[in-house]
């Protein structure tokens, strides 16, 4: 099928993109806001100043620079807020009717984004949990860790949201279907139904060396979203954050058409390179080679211990 991807502003794309063109949207947009403006980007490669949070080591393990989610203030959120309702009422328009979106999100903001999604007149269809352990989470008192080395002031994070939802409809479900080829969910195997509930990793050293983007996410979860997000495996699928292209990649290994746009000239040039690499990742981690996914695969919920 192949993938289209431009180095543009999203929001100037979409505005311009014809009306009912986009069959699917999957994507790990900017949270910060700020945090993704030039000038902070630049320094947080640079490892000096900014607003990004370099957060201290957990286990001897480095962590990645964090936008300073903990910290928003009102003027903050409401910036957010507006983001993600302009964001959407253009997804709106290009989507066809039953087409759903993914969009990724982090326990402190999902509320204002997928509320803020919802005010454009999509409908929230529930959440897709991502079981993943990360660094994130779990410190003692900043200049106090010995002092109350038995508290944390947030938990350790062990998931990670991302808000599933739907254009309305023309009709019923089986007329949306038969009309857009959208409007349900494509179950991993005929006896086994879409979960939202899906047990993940953190995302493989071997991508990572591929793509070494902060919020990179693992082709093993992606593959399991694109595969749900077309009922018939066709369409187009729309990544409008593109980042280093792990969803166009995602669907590159499907054979399904995709776009991804990004506005970051440095992230589009990783993507330009990674997308090939990581769509040749080896199928055996995510899917069998009828291109469902293996019954070792099929995710079952459960408790993390420890």
């Amino acid at each position: 099928m192949g993938y289209l991807i431009l180095n543009v502003d999203c929001f100037e794309w979409l505005a311009q993109r014809e009306v009912n063109s986009v069959h699917a949207v999957l994507t790990d947009p900017p949270f910060g806001v700020k945090e993704y403006e030039s000038l902070q980007q630049q320094k947080m490669r640079d490892g000096r100043g900014g607003v990004w949070r370099i957060p201290p080591e957990i286990g001897g393990s480095k962590r990645m620079p964090l936008p300073r989610f903990t910290v928003l203030g009102d003027d903050d959120i409401e910036a957010l807020q507006d983001f993600f309702g302009r964001w959407a009422a253009l997804v709106f328009r290009v989507l066809v009717p039953g087409a759903h979106l993914f969009v990724a999100a982090n326990p402190l903001l999902s509320h204002v984004v997928f509320s803020a999604i919802a005010s454009a007149g999509l409908e929230k269809r529930g959440e897709i949990i991502r079981l993943v352990r990360t660094f994130r989470g779990g410190d003692r008192p900043k200049g106090a860790e010995k002092e109350f080395e038995d508290l944390c002031t947030m938990p350790r994070a062990t998931y990670e949201p991302w808000g599933l939802f739907r254009k309305p409809l023309e009709g019923r479900v089986v007329d949306n279907l038969r009309k857009w080829k959208t409007g349900a969910l494509r179950r991993p195997a005929v006896d086994v139904p879409f979960s939202d509930v899906i047990e993940s990793t953190r995302t493989p050293r071997a991508e990572r060396d591929i793509a070494p983007h902060p919020s990179l996410k693992p082709q093993r979860f992606l593959r399991q979203l694109v595969w749900a997000a077309l009922p018939f495996g066709e369409g187009v699928v729309l990544d409008p954050f593109m980042g280093s292209g792990s969803a166009v990649a995602a669907a590159e290994a499907l054979g399904v058409e995709s776009i991804g746009l990004e506005i970051d000239p440095e992230y589009f040039q990783m993507a330009e390179q990674a997308i090939p690499r990581l769509a040749a990742v080896s199928a055996d981690s995510s899917f069998s080679h009828e291109g469902r996914f293996g019954a070792q695969n099929i995710v079952q919920p459960r408790l993390f211990e420890g």
